[in-house]
């Protein structure tokens, strides 16, 4: 008995230890090489650590390290590299995570772990939908908003006749195929699509079937450096006369890098604009100041900030049991959320980040007052608008 004692005594004190450890590591699972790295990447990495350091909870018990690696876009490698972090190194919550069939993988092992995924990188809506998870929050986009906000748009300015060149894999036919939808429930048609592979250099072959087509309207059903290099050659192909290019998903780091002489008139959906308001401003220039590439921040990883500090508030808030992933989301979703980017808001049941959205412009070079001045506002779409009704969802957390 009194070595049973003993061993219950010694159990409870470690369990009183695991519920009071304030050790918390943070794993930045991003693109830093390819396709995606401005878009996320090493800006990722910089908004965790801004969250860290802005939480006040460094220095008061608290130890948090935040740690990163390259998936470079292949679901295998971030699946090992999640397994690894998860098993071996400590890790407590994976965040950021570009490329919708690496985010899918990483789900699934996050859950079987117990631990947190915060994705703000990918933007397939299965991973609140079909592949929803206890243990997932999606912050930011999603081909939903996507695609509704723009694709809404561009129809009703007359756009309904429509070809898609679209990212050969589960990102880029899931936004066609929600992007469809829009357009055919709004009375347009799709004539036709191709698909290219991630990191394409050349989309002349693929410009010019869209072209060919007669389509009113060009769809960039891709992201990042792909997206930018099928604007330059479409600009190039002299696309424009009687076609417009709508890029499904577009962010500052794409108008920076286009230029507004090539980017001017583009129509697109996001969820942040570093110069929205003093405090989307404020946050920018001091993220502005300390990013690799002086850049502004994007919507990717303004998400990954937000997501990060929600996060670390419900950690301080909660006991700082930072061990079980389901219940610290469970907690997430209780907390309502309140950050200087997003604003305030909520997470659903189905781990869907409640915000506005904006259907923005690209200004011309003459509009543009000052260095980064490069959207203008069109329309703000609201939260409960911009994402899948809950109703439509089949998420199994779901209760219907």
């Amino acid at each position: 008995m009194r070595r049973l004692a003993v061993l219950l005594a010694l159990v409870a004190s470690a369990t009183a230890a695991h519920a009071d450890d304030r050790n918390v590591k943070i794993g930045v699972l991003t693109d830093l090489s390819s396709v995606y790295s401005d878009l996320t990447g090493p800006g990722s990495v910089l908004g965790a650590q801004m969250a860290v350091e802005d939480s006040g909870l460094v220095g008061k018990g608290w130890m948090i390290e935040v740690i990163s690696a390259d998936h470079l876009n292949k679901p295998d490698v971030g699946a090992g590299i999640a397994r690894e972090w998860l098993d071996a190194e400590g890790v407590d919550v994976i965040l950021d995570v570009p490329n919708s069939g690496v985010a899918l993988a990483v789900a699934a092992i996050v859950k079987e772990k117990n631990a947190v995924f915060l994705n703000s990188g990918a933007g397939t809506i299965a991973l609140t939908n079909k592949a929803c998870t206890p243990n997932t929050v999606h912050w930011t986009f999603d081909t939903y908003m996507l695609a509704h906000g723009t694709a809404t748009a561009v129809v009703k300015q007359g756009g309904d006749s429509w070809f898609f060149i679209t990212a050969d894999y589960v990102f880029g036919k899931t936004l066609q195929d929600d992007a469809t939808e829009v357009v055919v429930a709004n009375g347009g048609k799709v004539v036709g699509s191709v698909s290219a592979p991630l990191n394409t250099a050349d989309f002349s072959s693929y410009v010019l079937q869209a072209q060919s087509s007669k389509a009113k309207v060009i769809a960039l059903a891709n992201a990042g450096g792909d997206t930018d290099n099928a604007i330059k050659q479409a600009h190039e192909f002299g696309v424009g006369a009687g076609q417009k290019i709508a890029p499904l998903l577009f962010g500052i780091e794409d108008a920076h890098a286009l230029g507004l002489e090539t980017a001017q008139g583009l129509q697109f959906t996001e969820a942040y604009y570093w110069d929205m308001n003093e405090d989307t401003r404020a946050f920018a220039k001091r993220f502005q100041a300390r990013a690799h590439n002086h850049f502004m921040p994007s919507q990717g990883q303004a998400g990954v900030y937000a997501a990060t500090a929600h996060y670390l508030k419900v950690l301080a808030a909660s006991g700082a049991n930072s061990h079980d992933g389901a219940a610290i989301v469970a907690k997430m979703k209780a907390m309502p959320t309140d950050d200087p980017l997003f604003g305030k808001g909520r997470i659903r049941e189905d781990g869907r980040h409640i915000h506005p959205a904006y259907l923005f412009q690209v200004k011309t070079p003459a509009q543009s007052k000052y260095p980064w001045d490069y959207y203008t506002l069109v329309e703000t779409i609201p939260a409960e608008q911009a994402f899948k009704p809950l109703a439509q969802s089949e998420c199994p957390l779901v209760k219907k």
